[in-house]
């Protein structure tokens, strides 16, 4: 284990700059593709700048990094434990692309400890002695970087339920972790490839701006490209049976609450309420105030996506 940068007086704005530099514990899941909420496609655009820096600046975030000095401290009253808080950025000592921000280390055990906050809704995740798969992958990382046997993580969910486990060191996982991480920084990162286009904003986004003005031209598809357009044809079909669906269910639901804005069933809550807006109505701002219409014209260019098959 190696210490690359001091952390304790670093502004926000240059910690996540320093991330840059390598791979994280919380990047691991993405990679592998076991993040439900953020994909490898985005990991690269944030990991070779051609984003600004993730900053995970949201409620959830906040009060994590704010709970975080209190979920350690509770694991020291439930366990006897004892805690240090670490201030330093590690690198891998045979890996340099791997980092490490360590939450807490365990006093007098080779071991480091993780703390988190999770919503209730997330309580089935933490049952027995089930871990998150991303949580799991990001510890497995962080062994591997501090060369420690084990780790505890101590979470608090929805506020008012305390639990910690305790994860060994697993040297074939960490095996898996690494050749998945290499491939990336060396294959994406280093390399300049882009990781496989999925379906994410950030991806679309990355298309809109590299390919922004369309050329009078045709290209041949390739053949399998058949196959997706007839894929997104069904999904197509199979959205439109859903959306039905799902206002179906709406509608049943009004009946029964007729006027009433609120209703309530089992862990449910529906809200049902009477709003007003305010909207300029371009039509007639074109048609009684054609000078004021003209002066406040804005001109957006966009690249129309269309289907259609050939009878």
């Amino acid at each position: 284990m190696q210490t690359v940068i001091n952390t304790k007086d670093m502004q926000r704005a240059d910690w996540l700059l320093a991330r840059r530099e390598g791979i994280g514990g919380s990047d691991a899941s993405i990679i592998m593709g076991l993040n439900k909420y953020k994909t490898a496609f985005e990991l690269w655009l944030d990991k070779t700048g051609q984003v600004m820096p993730d900053d995970e600046t949201g409620e959830a975030a906040y009060w994590g990094n704010q709970m975080e000095e209190v979920v350690a401290k509770e694991f020291e009253k439930r366990t006897g434990k004892k805690v240090r808080r670490s201030n330093m950025m590690y690198r891998h000592e045979f890996y340099p692309f791997m980092l490490a921000n360590v939450d807490r280390f365990v006093v007098g055990e080779d071991a480091i400890l993780e703390c988190k906050t999770a919503s209730a809704y997330l309580a089935k995740e933490w049952e027995a002695e089930e871990i998150p798969a991303q949580y799991l992958v990001q510890v497995q990382h962080y062994m591997a970087v501090t060369g420690k046997d084990k780790a505890y993580i101590a979470v608090l969910i929805g506020g008012n339920k305390f639990i910690w486990k305790e994860v060994r060191r697993d040297n074939d996982l960490i095996s898996q972790i690494i050749l998945f991480e290499m491939d990336f920084w060396e294959t994406n990162v280093v390399g300049g490839v882009a990781p496989v286009l999925d379906g994410s904003s950030a991806a679309e986004q990355y298309l809109k701006e590299r390919f922004a003005e369309s050329e009078e031209r045709k290209v041949m598809l390739p053949a399998k490209y058949k196959g997706y357009l007839k894929e997104r044809e069904t999904l197509d079909a199979d959205i439109k049976i859903l959306q039905t669906r799902k206002k179906e269910i709406e509608n049943h639901i009004k009946k029964e609450m007729e006027t009433a804005d609120t209703a309530l069933v089992d862990d449910y809550t529906v809200s049902w309420k009477s709003q007003t807006q305010q909207r300029v109505s371009a039509d007639k701002l074109r048609s009684e105030f054609p000078d004021v219409y003209q002066k406040v014209l804005t001109e957006s260019s966009f690249r129309k996506f269309m289907v259609k098959e050939i009878k």
